[in-house]
This record gives structure tokens, C-alpha cells and sequence, in this order.
């Protein structure tokens, strides 16, 4: 069941790699794939101390939009460790630090077309700091009850993979089966 590459060519575009490969099928026939090499990334679902969830609303030029999201980011050097960035990403994005974190896995979106990894975590014990956005980041945070995040997700208000993912592990993680 081996996949054979034939030929491979990369190809750099901003922060996105491109790859096209003529592969050799098991069956012999030919085909050309062609995917993204992205970053990893983190997503948070973070949890106030009276249990709401703060959420971003944050303009995304691609598809120019406002969207409902969790805070997220790419984790820009390989060595670096996703818990890590998930702290940073918190405190950039939403001006807090957790003081506990609960790994939830990661995840591919998209693996037919893109190598991304977004690793998911849910952090509580949330303390005020300072928010430090970069200067392509535009958003509004909210805080809002698990009810009113699953009111938007069912919806079709909150489309953001990486925090619908996030959600889904952190219900799947706490709730009694």
C-alpha cells in the first residue's frame, strides 16, 4: 500500500508552502497532488471563573467577514511547544493567563489539502493581564455562557474549525457518558 513520489516540487508563498507531487499509486497509475505546508497551530477554549467562555469576534479578511471564534495561532518555530504558545496566544488575544490547562488533543482540518496540526487545550483560573494584539488582528471579545456558544454554533453563527473542534473535545472530555 506504498505510495511512491515520483517527482516533487515546493514552492514558497508568503507564509504558505506548496507542493505539488507526481505520486505512484499502489496500482501503478499516476497522479499529481498538490497541498499546503502550513504551520501547526494552537486553539484555546478559555473558561472565566464564573464559567463562560470568552470568545472573539474577529475580522478575517479571506472570506471579509466578521466570525465567532476561539483564540488561536500558529506556532511559528518548530521546537516550539504547543502549550507554550497556547499561553502566549491567551494573553495576546484576550489579555488573560490560565493557571490550569487540560490538553485536548489536536487535530488535522483539512488533510487532504494542507499538512496543518492545530493542537487543542481548554484553560481555567483565568487572571487579567494585558491583551497584545498584532496589528492585523481585529476583534472584540465576549464572554458567554456555554449555552449561548452552543446557541451560535447550532445557528450557523460560529464556524471556526479549530474552536468547534475545541468544543467538541472539551464536551466529550468533561461530560458523564
Amino acid at each position: 500500500m506504498d505510495w511512491k513520489i515520483k517527482h516533487s516540487t515546493k514552492q514558497r508563498v508568503d507564509r504558505f508552502g506548496i507542493t505539488v507531487d507526481e505520486v505512484i499509486l499502489p496500482n501503478g497509475d499516476e497522479k499529481t497532488f498538490s497541498y499546503l505546508d502550513f504551520a501547526k497551530g494552537v486553539c484555546i477554549l478559555p473558561i472565566t471563573n464564573d464559567h463562560k467562555v470568552i470568545c472573539l469576534r474577529q475580522y478575517r479578511h479571506a472570506i471579509n467577514s466578521w466570525q465567532w471564534e476561539l483564540p488561536a495561532g500558529m506556532i511559528d518555530k518548530e521546537d516550539d511547544l504547543p502549550i507554550e504558545v497556547a499561553k502566549r496566544e491567551l494573553e495576546e488575544e484576550t489579555g488573560h493567563v490560565a493557571e490550569h490547562w487540560l490538553e485536548l488533543g489536536s487535530f488535522y482540518p483539512s488533510p487532504g489539502s494542507t499538512t496543518e496540526e492545530i493542537f487543542l487545550f481548554a484553560a481555567a483560573g483565568l487572571t487579567p493581564t494585558e491583551q497584545k494584539l498584532e496589528n492585523s488582528e481585529t476583534l472584540e471579545l465576549h464572554d458567554l455562557t456555554m449555552e449561548e456558544l452552543k446557541d451560535l454554533v447550532l445557528q450557523d453563527e460560529f464556524k471556526h474549525g479549530a474552536g468547534l473542534a475545541a468544543i467538541l473535545r472539551y464536551k466529550f472530555t468533561t461530560d458523564e457518558q
